[in-house]
């Protein structure tokens, strides 16, 4: 079957807004019921407690297609509300859709039944159901080679690039609704520690061809800044949408800092949606409970919900966002911290 670009790439995804319903009624339903609904509920009311723990440093874990399929509203309110105070996220979802998404470029309704041949031949990308102009992925590419290229040489690690991307947005961007730029705004770390694998990787590759004298992104320094902030933080919370390399970087921070001689707690809080299963290896090392066995997160303040997180997601967000108990949270800004000598290990 001939397609035609322009018909497939028609209907934009439409972002989920958390701040246009409220399910505190589905999820007091939910604790009175069975299986993955009371599990949602159990981590929702987790979710609230570290949102009222004013020592708690929340971090957000991002893995899974997730910008793509309508949820970036849901980050950028997380951000903007004072829910979360960093971010460790997978490079595609950074680079290839929420920095995407500011350069002004969109995803778009698609489905899975497509002769992928013939979207090759159209250049439209494919992540199940949903299409994307490879066209404008290429002007991501370059548009990250462009932010390389007027750096200094040296070597960085993922935030201070992502600063510069939100830096970029703020200046250039089309697109205001991005959590990119939003945490640039609010001074909020982004960690991204398999940088190069996504958009950004391109474009970086792009640059230091041409570049003699380039900037290199460093995975070892974003872990230690990184645990840097876990050190000063001491009690933190995981929000854990997906698994990947963002779940298991953050919670090696807790042993790195053992490594180093630093008495650090484990995690206090976490919480994880995911659909991976552990039987095989799959769920991105273990479970919470098992993590407990290499020091990494508390037993008493953790639930695995075992549910998509387009699904999942917005029912969590939602419930703590209108319990409310974020207008009380002040914003650690800890960006800024990196620009002091407050941090030492």
């Amino acid at each position: 079957m001939k397609y035609n670009k322009k018909d497939l790439l028609n209907e934009k995804i439409q972002h989920i807004d958390i701040k246009n319903f409220n399910s505190i009624p589905l999820i007091e339903s939910y604790e009175k019921m069975s299986f993955q609904s009371r599990n949602l509920a159990k981590a929702c009311n987790i979710f609230n407690i570290m949102i009222k723990d004013k020592n708690c440093t929340n971090i957000l874990c991002l893995a899974g297609s997730l910008i793509s399929s309508g949820l970036k509203k849901i980050i950028i309110d997380l951000i903007e509300n004072n829910i979360v105070d960093i971010v460790v996220s997978t490079g595609a979802i950074v680079v290839d859709q929420d920095f995407f998404e500011g350069l002004g470029f969109n995803h778009y309704k698609g489905f899975a039944n497509v002769d992928d041949n013939e979207l090759r031949k159209l250049m439209i990308d494919r992540i199940y159901d949903t299409f994307i102009d490879e066209e404008d992925l290429r002007i991501c590419d370059n548009t990250i080679k462009e932010i390389a290229d007027g750096m200094e040489q040296g070597v960085y690690s993922s935030r201070e690039f992502i600063y510069e991307m939100g830096k970029y947005l703020d200046s250039y961007g089309k697109n205001p609704e991005s959590f990119v730029l939003s945490a640039y705004k609010k001074d909020v770390p982004i960690f991204c520690p398999a940088f190069s694998d996504s958009s950004a990787g391109f474009g970086l590759v792009f640059h230091q061809t041409e570049k003699k004298n380039h900037v290199s992104i460093d995975s070892v320094k974003d872990f230690k800044e990184l645990t840097k902030l876990k050190v000063k933080s001491k009690d933190t919370g995981l929000i854990m949408i997906g698994g990947g390399v963002p779940k298991n970087f953050v919670q090696d921070t807790v042993v790195a800092a053992d490594i180093l001689g630093v008495e650090t707690p484990m995690h206090k809080y976490a919480i994880q949606l995911t659909v991976a299963d552990e039987r095989d290896g799959a769920l991105s090392g273990s479970t919470l409970k098992e993590a407990n066995s290499w020091g990494k997160v508390d037993t008493g303040f953790e639930q695995m919900v075992y549910g998509e997180a387009t699904l999942t997601f917005p029912i969590l967000a939602s419930y703590v966002y209108h319990k409310g108990n974020w207008k009380k949270r002040k914003s650690k800004n800890l960006n800024k911290i990196f620009n002091s000598n407050l941090l030492t290990i």
